[in-house]
C-alpha cells in the first residue's frame, strides 16, 4: 500500500479539508532562495512548520547544487526575483529544463509583477514582499494544487 501523500489537482482540491492539505504537505519539498538572510529562515521556517521538506539557498549558485542533489523531489522553487549573480527569472529557467513540471513561485519586494517581467507561465506565480505567514502558506498550497487560486 502506498502511503506517500500526492499532490492534488486544482478540481480536487476545493472539496478538501484544512487538515488534508496539511498532511499532504509532508512529503512535497520547496527550494527556497532567497539572498536576504532573515527573510530566507522566516519563509523556512514558516514552511517546515506545515510539514514541507525545506531546501535553503542564498543565490543561484548554491540552488542549483541543492536542486542538483534532490531534484527528483523537489517540487516548487520559491525564488526572489533579484538575486546576486543571476536572476531569479533565469535560474527557473534553468532548472525548468532539468525537470518541466517544475513549480515555479517568485518573491519580490519591487514593484514588479510577473506579467510587467515576463515572468508569467505555466505553473509561475507570484507574492510580493513583505508578505504574512498567512499569504505565504495560501500561495505555496495553491502553487502545489493543494488549494484553489479563487479560495477564501
Amino acid at each position: 500500500m502506498n502511503t506517500t501523500p500526492t499532490i492534488a489537482n486544482d478540481s480536487q482540491s476545493a472539496s478538501r479539508p484544512a487538515a488534508y492539505q496539511q498532511l499532504a504537505a509532508v512529503g512535497c519539498t520547496i527550494l527556497v532562495v532567497e539572498d536576504e538572510a532573515f527573510v530566507r529562515e522566516a519563509t523556512c521556517d514558516i514552511l517546515e512548520g506545515e510539514g514541507y521538506l525545506v531546501l535553503r539557498a542564498r543565490d543561484a549558485m548554491e540552488a542549483r547544487a541543492a536542486f542538483r542533489r534532490q531534484h527528483g523531489s523537489v517540487q516548487l522553487l520559491l525564488c526572489d526575483v533579484v538575486l546576486p549573480g543571476q536572476s531569479g527569472p533565469t535560474l527557473a529557467n534553468d532548472l525548468r529544463t532539468l525537470r518541466p513540471a517544475l513549480r515555479i513561485m517568485f518573491i519580490s519586494g519591487y514593484d514588479n509583477t510577473p506579467s510587467q517581467d515576463g515572468l508569467a507561465t505555466a505553473h509561475t506565480s507570484y507574492l510580493p514582499k513583505p508578505f504574512s505567514a498567512e499569504s505565504l502558506l495560501k500561495k505555496v498550497r495553491q502553487a502545489l494544487g493543494l488549494e484553489e487560486k479563487g479560495s477564501p
